[in-house]
């Protein structure tokens, strides 16, 4: 069974973690003998973190075994689902998209949506007082084609500044950085801010940042996706009993966590605590709870706009996003609920 090391993004101690979640007695047994579900130990990745722990997921599943893996990045992510050793996961918009389009359309599907927001330029106010200042300065994103790398090239595109996107140098120097080694850079002066996801941009603050953006102001609506459900195909045409409870599952998972926000933060925290030996310090949590919206809409416009601007950055060739979405069995459980369905923005199943 696959496994890999941990970081909560920086905080506490690294772990391997692969866990069992008993079946329910007494619970009928789907299709499948166990899922394989795969997640970030992230506040982004709240849905799962409070739906494996609180046991919404497993209740769902009944019978059926819900064994969880943890991941640090995406590609990780896609990685495990490509060799079998997960068969849903949580992922980000980008990585959901380069692994669509290299495997010609063939490996995965979105099947809902887990979170949108939280994510922030946080910069030293010592040297950054206007968004024109990051002109000549040395800005960190998580890793190079990833959600927030796109979304800041993007930006500094707009601006009508130059930035090689290889290299990252340019008008604005971008630098590549690993969330949890981000904080000690910000410390120790060699990058000048980031553009990070919760809980890290919190963290930032703490060290002396201080917000200058949330990308949420930069999207209609102010929404945008940062966490997707994505399966694989394979086991999608399979097991779509199995599929339909996990996503019962979620989708519960999300309306008690919008119903009870405090509770459901201290829950994320226990979660995290559990995966990475160490909860984050209240004056983290705080700020970087509320910022995320957790929510079933996979948001599939702004998916075409993120692939879009990683198109246009170079990044990424440009994507036939054609059948992405399956979004049949996540409309059936809304509807069921009476909910209205929601949309794939036309990259659904033909």
């Amino acid at each position: 069974m696959f496994a890999v090391v941990l970081t909560a993004c920086g905080y506490g101690a690294e772990a391997e973690k692969d866990d069992e979640v008993a079946p329910a007695a007494g619970g009928r047994k789907l299709s499948v003998g166990e899922v394989r579900l795969g997640y970030f130990p992230n506040l982004t990745h709240a849905t799962a973190l409070i739906g494996v722990q609180a046991g919404h997921i497993q209740k769902e599943l009944g019978g059926t075994a819900l064994k969880t893996s943890t991941f640090n990045a995406g590609p990780s992510g896609i990685e495990a689902l490509n060799a079998g050793s997960i068969d849903i996961g949580f992922i980000g918009p980008s990585p959901s998209i380069n692994g669509f389009t290299k495997s010609n359309g063939q490996n995965l599907r979105i099947i809902g949506g887990s979170a949108s927001g939280g994510v922030k330029l946080v910069v030293d106010p010592k040297k950054i007082k206007t968004l024109d200042d990051l002109k000549g300065k040395k800005i960190a994103t998580p890793q190079k084609g990833n959600t927030q790398d796109v979304a800041l090239i993007n930006w500094i595109n707009e601006k009508g500044w130059k930035v090689d996107t290889e290299s990252g140098k340019g008008d604005v120097s971008v630098v590549r950085s690993d969330n949890k080694v981000t904080p000690d850079a910000f410390t120790s002066g060699s990058i000048d801010g980031a553009w990070v996801p919760e809980p890290t941009a919190s963290k930032l603050v703490t060290l002396g940042g201080k917000v200058l953006l949330d990308e949420t102001s930069i999207w209609p609506e102010r929404k945008f996706v940062i966490t997707n459900i994505i399966v694989s195909q394979k086991f999608l045409k399979e097991h779509p009993d199995a599929v339909e409870a996990v996503l019962r599952g979620t989708v519960r998972t999300n309306a008690w966590i919008n119903a009870n926000p405090d509770e459901a933060k201290a829950s994320a925290n226990k979660a995290l605590e559990k995966l990475s030996g160490k909860p984050l310090p209240a004056e983290v949590l705080d700020p970087a709870w509320p910022s995320i919206r957790i929510t079933d809409d996979p948001l599939a416009e702004t998916l075409k706009t993120q692939s879009e601007w990683a198109v246009e950055s170079k990044l990424l060739p440009k994507a036939d996003l054609d059948g992405i979405y399956d979004l049949s069995v996540l409309n059936k459980i809304l509807k069921a609920e009476g909910r209205p369905e929601v949309s794939d923005a036309g990259l659904g199943v033909k």
